[in-house]
């Protein structure tokens, strides 16, 4: 089994990378666990208090249960992930059966700011890209998918995106083995890391 990370700041374009990988892996045991499953439930907060969480701290993240259940599919174990509703701001009573795989991808804006998270990742990858393009990319995001209006975007950004940004994400990628630059010419990058895959595979 190989464990990959991919971080990167909010907007940054990780899916795409991610889907890049995928599409391109000759076979496609791959599974794929997002950081935001695991945000940490909040049942007892009314939702007027659940939006005011600053949910790009890594304190809003429970990292203890993602840290299980990584080495629970390293195990041979399935496991039950979260299932967050962005929506209401907390996680549901669902879970989504995961088996492990050949391939699982672990991405997420935090998973390199917990030591025992980057221990469990065989390759680390940073997206990076430009703070205006993230901005753009997480306006169009939380007000197509997310249901949210754009002056809640933008004050959460000022707030607390930005700030989360320059303290825990942006110093994470020293710990990256690949940093993808996210723009048309990130192909090279990308190769490399199917390569890479390929190889451990």
């Amino acid at each position: 089994m190989l464990i990959i990370g991919i971080a990167g700041g909010t907007g940054s374009g990780k899916t795409t990378v991610v889907n890049q990988i995928i599409n391109e892996l000759p076979n496609q045991d791959v599974t794929v666990i997002s950081q935001d499953s695991y945000y940490k439930a909040t049942d007892d907060l009314a939702y007027d208090e659940r939006t005011k969480i600053n949910f790009d701290h890594p304190r809003a993240i429970d990292f203890k249960l993602l840290v299980e259940h990584l080495i629970e599919l390293r195990a041979g174990n399935a496991i039950e992930q979260p299932v967050y509703s962005f929506a209401a701001h907390n996680r549901t009573k669902d879970t989504v059966k995961t088996h492990p795989s050949k391939v699982i991808i672990v991405e997420g804006i935090l998973i390199f700011s917990k030591r025992k998270v980057r221990e469990l990742l065989d390759i680390k990858v940073f997206v990076h890209a430009d703070s205006d393009e993230r901005l753009i990319r997480r306006l169009k995001r939380d007000i197509q998918e997310r249901a949210r209006d754009m002056d809640e975007v933008l004050l959460r950004y000022q707030e607390t995106l930005k700030p989360m940004h320059q303290q825990f994400i942006e110093p994470m990628k020293e710990y990256a083995d690949i940093i993808i630059p996210n723009n048309k010419y990130n192909t090279v990058a990308v190769d490399i890391v199917r390569t890479i895959i390929n190889e451990k595979l």
